[in-house]
């Protein structure tokens, strides 16, 4: 395969007009850490930008970053953490599920990935820290989107669009993105022995608390058993654990940490995880790491599967029982980790039909290949939405140059 690789955002004009005028589809990568995520792409050619790795702008008083795309992810996270500073949406390290190499990637890849992890429910997602960018369209144009504060933002706010669009609309070049700072403490609440359902209301109890919950998880007995780390640790009672996260002033989590114990009494004594190891439960949450590619479900196919948090915990409890799966829940009930054991389809029709109702969506994040082959890795859309993706699809890139086929399968 032909890989190209780029210096800076001419270069990546000039690999566009070439790639055009030859009619030549090209994979977007960085690092290559998500290249197994989606389904196989219909290109011959490879466009590296991970040349383009410089931090431009770091105003830590004023909370922006502006960093190329190709920037590795953890050397940015290593810079914000020296101001004592972070991006609060918790970009997933998807290498633990996905068994990559290359770490976690560059800054491109988690804008365009947009996976964010257990501080959704407070902060937002990554399209929602993403303030400008500028990038390189499949007509061979560079072209500016947003603005480096919010208040710049008029009219169609277009970079938005570049979160979670996975490399199909545009080559990202720079993106400014907001920082904020990391709180003084953590206290993680934990209770012991709830079954899918209980921890589903004792989380959704949580959320609607005034107490500022920033993290609602809950795994099961026999998915803590094939951890590996930190919620190892929770597994040794033998018993699920409902996590509750608390950050801030320390003096305020500690207050904040007894009044929601005692509010949420009725569902067993919470014990209570502070600082550094509570830190570290919540990035095993964030990572999936019960279903690492290492651990003893990593042959298993993994579905991230989104539906209203009121249902998860019958969602998740039929889909085990009808499966003989593991699931983790995050988001309070509305992000369910799957990991299904492996088959003709990998549970796909059923677990779809079942989310229907619910107006969930499910993506397959990891399979191997033949797999992504025939069966629809991201959730099939509405006729109606389909079409508007293809038309806003179509205006940033109508010859289908970058990362062709990889959201749609195309029938063997």
């Amino acid at each position: 395969m032909n890989i190209l690789h780029i210096r800076d955002a001419a270069d990546v004009e000039a690999a566009v007009r070439t790639a055009l005028a030859g009619e030549q589809p090209l994979e977007i990568i960085g690092h290559g850490s998500k290249r197994s995520i989606g389904h196989v792409m219909m290109t011959n050619a490879v466009l590296d930008v991970s040349a383009l790795n410089a931090v431009t702008c770091y105003e830590p008083s004023e909370l922006i970053i502006t960093v190329q795309a190709g920037a590795p992810l953890d050397e940015v996270l290593s810079l914000l953490d020296s101001k004592n500073q972070e991006f609060a949406f918790e970009p997933m390290n998807t290498a633990v599920l996905l068994d990559s190499r290359s770490g976690r990637g560059t800054i491109g890849g988690m804008i365009g990935a947009g996976l964010a992890g257990p501080r959704r429910i407070k902060a937002g997602g990554v399209r929602d820290h993403l303030l400008g960018a500028h990038a390189v369209s499949g007509f061979g144009d560079s072209f500016k989107a947003g603005g480096r504060v919010v208040k710049n933002v008029t009219g169609y706010d277009l970079c938005k669009l570049l979160a979670g669009s996975w490399g199909t609309l545009a080559i990202m070049t720079e993106v400014t993105l907001k920082v904020m700072p990391k709180a003084e403490a953590e206290r993680t609440l934990v209770l012991r022995g709830l079954d899918d359902l209980a921890a589903n209301r004792a989380m959704t109890a949580a959320l609607g608390s005034p107490y500022d919950v920033s993290g609602a998880a809950h795994a099961p007995y026999s998915a803590l058993k094939a951890s590996r780390g930190a919620l190892a640790g929770l597994a040794s009672m033998g018993q699920a654990a409902t996590l509750l996260r608390l950050e801030g002033i320390a003096a305020s989590v500690v207050h904040r940490g007894a009044a929601l114990a005692a509010d949420l009494a009725s569902f067993g004594a919470a014990e209570f995880v502070e600082n550094a190891e509570s830190a570290a439960l919540w990035r095993e949450i964030r990572d999936v790491a019960p279903f690492a590619a290492d651990g003893p479900l990593g042959a298993w196919p993994v579905w991230r599967i989104v539906c209203p948090p009121a249902s998860g915990g019958v969602f998740g409890q039929t889909l085990t029982r009808e499966t003989g799966g593991e699931v983790i829940y995050d988001w309070a009930g509305g992000l369910l980790w799957a990991a299904l054991p492996p088959s003709v389809d990998a549970h796909a029709a059923s677990l779809r039909r079942r989310l229907a109702p619910l107006g969930g969506h499910a993506t397959l994040l990891r399979a191997d290949e033949g797999l992504r082959r025939t069966v629809d890795v991201f959730h099939p859309q509405a006729k109606g939405v389909a079409a508007l993706a293809e038309r806003v699809r179509q205006s940033f890139d109508p010859k289908s140059i970058f990362n062709r086929g990889r959201l749609t399968r195309t029938p063997i």
